[in-house]
């Protein structure tokens, strides 16, 4: 088992809560993905904020091109590690 995340980084909460719903029944997720905010760098209004899903793959199953188009759904991306 090893230790793979998949970050991806969303424009704003609403999309991020609806991906992180889609995701787990696109993908067939058993744990549901880690929803982080991502301030930018000196931005105080949570508006100017990115939001994470954070998404653990230990048996390392998921495409990664597949969840860079996913993200492409809701205007993000998937982080390179």
């Amino acid at each position: 088992m090893s230790d793979v995340r998949h970050v991806l980084v969303l424009p704003d909460r609403d999309a991020a809560e609806e991906a992180a719903e889609a995701l787990g029944e696109r993908f067939g997720l058993t744990e549901e993905p880690q929803l982080v905010r991502d301030a930018l760098a000196g931005e105080d209004d949570a508006e100017d904020a990115q939001w994470l899903l954070v998404v653990e793959d230990p048996d390392e199953v998921l495409d990664p091109a597949a969840l860079d188009a996913f993200a492409g759904e809701w205007d993000g991306w998937r982080e390179e590690p």
